[in-house]
């Protein structure tokens, strides 16, 4: 009895020192939470004691290699994300046209506004967004004319309203590479649409030698020839303020970006060389150009290639350009 409280003396000695000894001679299973092995602990008794030292050596070899393992296996699933997104990055963003019919005497629209602003500013990942603030005039008469307003703009949006099957027009409405229509202070769905359409490749489209002088921009696009498709282009205003005095918005402060100032048809995609893509020199001016004349910031030209009959747009990009 006596060598039997020796022996369990020294037993409770090593577990006190970390071992994993037993405290009665009986088998019983303990997880390891390291590795996730069940490890048996046998008892400690002068017969077996030779045994033990070669059972910790096995035991401390398995521990060892199945942390590597594990350390490895991280090391792994880290590394993998952070290459496939080094690839993503280098991949050039898709160019989405995003148009918002807008109007500063609209009180649903401002939220729309700032919904299109952060699509300007903060991209979505491999989508190059363009957007074009499109003010209508059919808001004019109801206490605030919009200086930014354009027949031409009304009339776009009329034709979109025809494509989609609407009743009517309506403020604000997003478009979405002339394909798919929501209501624009609807981030979500507007993002999810960027998204969808950027999954479509684009057309080769291309500005070349853009100069703003005498109050017009002077600039060259080549593209691929495309019958079925007409070139747009437009002109708009970096960003803009205005303090409005009447209507719905009456003693508010509007802010909005990319404000279209001119938004005109530039002819058919053809093959030849008055073919507005072909390389030969346009010209462009705003609709007002006294109005135009007071803003001193850059001014972006958006050119864009839509098919004829569907309003799809297949090419779009711009380019911002400095006023001299």
């Amino acid at each position: 009895m006596s060598s039997y409280k020796s022996n369990n003396q020294e037993a409770e000695d090593r577990q006190a020192a970390g071992s994993h000894l037993l405290k009665h001679s009986r088998i019983d299973p303990v997880t390891d939470s390291r590795v996730g092995l069940s490890v048996t602990h046998l008892p400690f008794h002068r017969s077996n004691r030779d045994m033990r030292r070669p059972f910790v050596n096995q035991l401390q070899l398995l521990r060892v290699t199945w942390i590597t393992i594990a350390l490895l296996a991280l090391l792994v699933s880290v590394r993998r994300p952070a290459v496939s997104a080094t690839a993503a990055d280098t991949k050039a963003p898709v160019p989405v046209l995003v148009e918002l019919f807008t109007s500063e005497g609209c009180s649903s629209c401002p939220p729309a506004d700032e919904v299109l602003a952060r699509l300007d500013t903060q991209p979505l990942q491999g989508v190059h967004a363009i957007v074009l603030s499109e003010h209508v005039t059919y808001w004019n008469q109801q206490g605030w004319h919009d200086p930014f307003s354009l027949d031409a703009v009304t009339d776009r949006q009329r034709q979109y309203g025809s494509r989609f099957n609407l009743n009517d027009v309506y403020t604000p409405q997003a478009v979405v590479d002339g394909s798919v229509e929501m209501n624009g202070s609807n981030g979500v769905k507007l993002g999810e649409a960027v998204l969808k359409a950027a999954a479509t490749p684009k057309a080769d489209l291309s500005i070349a030698t853009a100069q703003w002088a005498n109050g017009a921009m002077q600039f060259s696009v080549h593209g691929s020839a495309n019958p079925d498709a007409s070139l747009w282009a437009a002109l708009a205003e970096d960003s803009a303020q205005v303090s409005v005095l009447h209507g719905e918005n009456g003693g508010r402060t509007l802010h909005h970006v990319a404000v279209v100032r001119v938004l005109q048809e530039m002819g058919k995609a053809s093959a030849d060389a008055k073919s507005p893509v072909s390389g030969k020199m346009l010209l462009l001016r705003p609709t007002n150009p006294k109005d135009a004349a007071k803003e001193t910031g850059p001014i972006r030209l958006v050119v864009f290639l839509a098919d004829r009959h569907s309003g799809r747009v297949i090419a779009v990009v711009e380019q911002t350009v400095p006023r001299t």
